[in-house]
């Protein structure tokens, strides 16, 4: 038992020894799997733009990358689509938040995400408050 151990502790070494040093010394580094491209227009305020989002691991343009991505996690639930859109049988309040709309592509949890968001209507209004700081607190 211990003479196979021992071979095959030989085997792995020279295994090893036979990759390129650079296979040896760099391991593969995962890409963010929450990576997201938000695009917000006539917000009222500094959140105009696009920024780009990464989430496990936080980075990004996105101006407050470590309170949105601690955002998602606590709105996302399983079985659940933190981006869907209101239902289109839903009852709305007619109210008018202002101009602002608001464009998110990318990944989120391994499933993709294009999702539009304005302030038409209070639907509208609470699903876009519902990710602030994802989207910017708008000034309307």
């Amino acid at each position: 038992m211990l003479r196979r151990f021992a071979l095959t502790a030989a085997a792995s070494v020279a295994a090893l020894a036979a990759l390129p040093a650079t296979a040896q010394a760099t391991a593969p580094t995962a890409a963010p799997t929450d990576r997201l491209t938000v695009t917000v227009t006539d917000s009222g305020g500094e959140g105009d733009g696009t920024y780009e989002l990464n989430c496990h691991p936080t980075g990004g343009t996105h101006p407050n990358a470590a309170e949105a991505c601690a955002r998602l996690d606590e709105v996302t639930v399983w079985g659940t689509d933190p981006f869907a859109p209101v239902p289109p049988d839903s009852m709305c309040t007619m109210q008018y938040g202002g101009p602002a709309t608001a464009h998110i592509t990318g990944t989120w949890q391994g499933r993709p995400v294009d999702a539009t968001y304005d302030r038409s209507n209070g639907c509208e209004i609470s699903r876009w408050d519902g990710l602030v700081p994802v989207l910017p607190a708008t000034s309307a």
